[in-house]
């Protein structure tokens, strides 16, 4: 009988790189690039940072260091990257998990990467993520409403994926690696706001590596540990699970990922957005007040109405939007410690009042924004944020974003050296050596 364990091992096995969509090695290779740029930013700093002290990673680390290649203990690093790659919460996202896909495939990814080519790993990423979004599908959204950080449970799964097809596992073998990585699964969105959310992106790629590389020797797991009576679904869903499906169209074409234009939580960009554009040639002290409306899932994740540090203010549509009608750019400065002591910011802080629309879906991007000043009111009604998968960041616009990130950690030559390698990761032969 088949079970959808099968159907998925199936998958991880038998997919190569002439089966991918014909966007597909797009979306990712933009994806790989974007997270190369936030993982170097992300290795130096906070949460990030404390990994590659425990991991003894010196000042001097080089790229390759940094972005876990190379490695002779690639559990290890998985764990180390996957932190800092979510260190500064601005890397992408999709809906299709309610969470972060490339932090959960890329460590590990890396971590294997010896000896694979550009192409491989376009494959084994794209494997992964469909992967992590068919185990979401069954139990999303009310998985991620119920309190569950969904990159670290969905992505336990994918990165497990991505590890096995990687490795070109059989399909047996991928079975029991997703199997395993089904008793894996952790975090919760209690931690969001402090240097523990990141983590749980460092704890889910290793696990995934872990079942992954376990299974290859000889591990055993239950056939049915997702699906079948107190499995993942049956524990991790708040809900009955509905049905599964799997195989008809390919995430990455129908939900895609959806790259970060500000570095905070995915919720606060579409305000961020539609306060810009609406206080463009408003002085931020003529400013009476901003009202802002948004999804229940927005009402949950920002809970930091008055931030006391930047990781807070991450989490805090207040600040989001404070900066955005205060500060030429929304920027990885707008979370640091002057912008938050800023008095222009601090005292529109105060006057954003947020509110949750109950009339959207849980996880919708929509926004609301309403500014008031002596001189009337302006409103802006904004369904998505800059970046989407169907309409995204510009070229000129994502290398800004790759320098302002990388050259925190490495030097401008090195930055646009990595910068065009993984532009045209799919004519790479080998990822670890080139890097």
């Amino acid at each position: 009988m088949s079970t959808p364990e099968h159907a998925l091992a199936q998958f991880v096995a038998e997919t190569t790189y002439e089966d991918l969509p014909a966007d597909a090695p797009e979306t990712v290779t933009r994806a790989v690039v974007d997270t190369v740029g936030v993982t170097l930013a992300g290795a130096v700093e906070g949460a990030g940072a404390v990994a590659a002290e425990h991991d003894d990673i010196g000042e001097d680390a080089d790229a390759a260091t940094l972005l876990g290649l190379g490695t002779e203990d690639p559990e290890r690093a998985a764990l180390r990257v996957g932190t800092a790659a979510h260190a500064l919460d601005y890397d992408d996202l999709s809906w299709a998990l309610d969470g972060h896909p490339s932090v959960t495939l890329v460590p590990p990814l890396f971590a294997l990467a010896d000896d694979h080519s550009g192409r491989e790993l376009v494959t084994a990423f794209a494997v992964g993520f469909e992967v992590e979004c068919a185990v979401a599908g069954p139990i999303s959204p009310s998985h991620y409403e119920a309190g569950w950080h969904a990159t670290a449970t969905f992505g336990t799964f994918g990165a497990a994926a991505a590890a096995a097809s990687l490795l070109d596992f059989d399909a047996a073998t991928a079975e029991r690696a997703l199997n395993a990585a089904a008793s894996m699964p952790a975090g919760t969105k209690r931690n969001f706001g402090s240097m523990t959310k990141p983590l749980h992106a460092g704890l889910c790629a290793r696990s995934g590596m872990t079942a992954a590389l376990l299974a290859a020797e000889g591990l055993t797991t239950s056939a049915t540990a997702m699906s079948g009576d107190q499995g993942f679904w049956d524990l991790y869903g708040p809900e009955p699970a509905s049905a599964f499906s799997f195989g008809d169209e390919w995430a990455l074409d129908t939900e895609g990922i959806h790259a970060k234009a500000y570095p905070c939580c995915y919720f606060t960009h579409t305000a961020i957005a539609a306060t810009q554009a609406l206080t463009d040639d408003i002085d931020p002290e003529a400013i009476d007040h901003i009202e802002v409306t948004a999804a229940g899932g927005a009402g949950d994740a920002l809970t930091y109405p008055d931030p006391e540090t930047g990781l807070e203010a991450k989490f805090s549509m207040e600040h989001a939007v404070a900066c955005a009608a205060a500060r030429d750019r929304v920027d990885l400065a707008a979370f640091e410690a002057d912008a938050l002591a800023d008095e222009t910011v601090a005292g529109l802080r105060e006057r954003v009042a947020f509110s949750v629309d109950e009339s959207l879906p849980y996880d919708s991007h929509e926004a609301t924004v309403r500014v008031t000043t002596d001189d009337g009111t302006v409103e802006r009604r904004q369904e998505n944020p800059p970046g989407v998968h169907t309409n995204p960041l510009s070229p000129a616009r994502r290398k800004r974003k790759f320098d302002d990130c990388a050259r925190r950690a490495v030097e401008p030559p090195e930055a646009d050296r990595l910068y065009d390698m993984f532009t045209d990761l799919t004519a790479v032969d080998d990822i670890g050596s080139v890097v």
